[in-house]
């Protein structure tokens, strides 16, 4: 039976680390969950706010046991789990009566005389799935054979319609070659080309990392990391800050060049492969001349705009310096230190970015609840463009400092529920290499 110290160090690395997940490749978040103990592998799994990435690889590699603190979690919103919505409700969709008429035409048969073959299943996917997956959710509510490799097969050939690929998804259990090909080439003309890819990472199929690796043409994965607001299925704020720091990740070789940067906006409009082969074909300086020169879509510059490098902030004012000095300096309750960065937030004095460079401790400014306040949901922090600067920001910290060893990381997050630092000073001590005790 654990001490009351032990159970408390247990729930404060558990939360440290949850907040390190969001911000570490998929190889070091799977080497960290190995390195927990029992009662805090328990603790992250049951009560933390956790990454779409990060439960994915808890399902993935974890056991009985983590898949059931998952499901009990009240914090994973959204997720593939038991007692939560998931394939399982669209599964048991039925075709409406006015559907099969149409069927039947089409076929030369009754659909629901005997299952329909591959290729037949094929054929009314690629006729059916223009507006969205409901029409081919009630065909794959028919009796039918999935033949993976046909339907790989044809999906390269010619792209399956964005509803299809997305009812796919929900309701067939593909082998994850089949997941990564179907995401691997959209139909680029669809407004809603972006929605199987959003459902894939809410599935659990693919981790965003997976999803920057095989998603293609590469314009798709850079519009995927910032996605413009419209009415439609789109990441929740938590989500974008995943797809952000994993395009980012793949964007990262290209530094701070802007002759890099140039380049890539010049190639992405036309570049059919994935983004971690465009950026490859940039810094190596080996591609052609685009042969239609054309210009970028504006959301697409501006996608790419939000995910460059940005400038140094100029030192500002006096009243942005003493707002950057209150970081360091605790109010009297944690409600007014929260109404304080809020207020700073809203005149303008400071930044996502200033949180994450100046706000002590670091566990503290890792997470956004204790600088904009507690929500009973991630997408209801009023202040997002806050949020996704203050994730950009830790994103390149660390992967300056700590780059992709899961030694280093895994010092971080023993150090971190004890040090009393910002998260520049933690980093500087622990590859420094010398004590990291923030205390006096």
């Amino acid at each position: 039976m654990p001490t009351a110290e032990e159970d408390r160090t247990s729930r404060r690395l558990a939360w440290c680390v949850a907040h390190l997940l969001r911000h570490a490749p998929d190889h070091v978040v799977t080497d960290m969950i190995g390195r927990l103990d029992e009662p805090a592998l328990k603790y992250l799994c049951r009560d933390e706010w956790l990454a779409a990435s990060t439960v994915t690889l808890l399902l993935r590699h974890g056991g009985a046991a983590d898949r059931t603190y998952i499901a009990r979690n009240p914090r994973v919103v959204g997720r593939p789990l038991p007692g939560l919505p998931g394939p399982a409700r669209y599964a048991r969709r039925r075709t409406p009566p006015e559907l099969l008429p149409v069927l039947r035409a089409e076929l030369g048969r009754d659909p629901e005389e005997e299952p329909l073959t591959a290729a037949e299943l094929i054929g009314l996917l690629r006729r059916h799935g223009r507006r969205g997956p409901r029409v081919p959710l009630d065909i794959l509510a028919l009796r039918h054979r999935t033949d993976p490799d046909l339907l790989l097969a044809e999906h390269l050939r010619r792209p399956l319609p964005a509803g299809s690929v997305e009812a796919l998804l929900l309701v067939e259990d593909l082998p994850p070659h089949t997941v990564h090909g179907l995401l691997a080439t959209g139909a680029a003309d669809e407004r809603a080309w972006h929605r199987p890819a959003v459902r894939a990472v809410r599935m659990g199929r693919v981790t965003h990392e997976e999803l920057v690796a095989h998603v293609a043409p590469a314009r798709h994965t850079l519009l995927l990391g910032h996605l413009p607001a419209r009415r439609s299925l789109r990441w929740t704020l938590p989500e974008q800050a995943g797809m952000q720091t994993a395009v980012m990740r793949a964007l990262r070789p290209l530094g701070d060049d802007p002759r890099l940067w140039a380049e890539l906006l010049r190639h992405a409009p036309g570049h059919p492969g994935p983004l971690p082969a465009l950026v490859a074909a940039v810094t190596d300086a080996t591609l052609p001349e685009p042969a239609d020169a054309r210009e970028p879509d504006p959301e697409l510059a501006r996608a790419v705009r939000h995910l460059a490098p940005a400038a140094a902030e100029p030192p500002g004012e006096v009243e942005r310096e003493l707002a950057l000095a209150s970081l360091a300096v605790p109010m009297d309750s944690v409600r007014e230190d929260i109404r304080w960065v809020r207020d700073c937030l809203d005149r303008g004095l400071l930044t996502g970015i200033d949180v994450i460079r100046h706000k002590l401790p670091a566990c503290w400014a890792l997470d956004e609840d204790h600088w904009l306040g507690e929500v009973d949901h991630p997408d209801r922090h009023d202040h997002p463009e806050a949020v996704l600067a203050a994730h950009a920001e830790a994103d390149r910290l660390f992967a300056a400092a700590l780059g992709e060893a899961p030694d280093a990381w895994w010092r971080v997050a023993r150090t971190l529920p004890d040090f009393a630092g910002t998260l520049p000073h933690l980093l500087l001590r622990v590859t420094e290499g010398g004590s990291v005790s923030g205390r006096s």
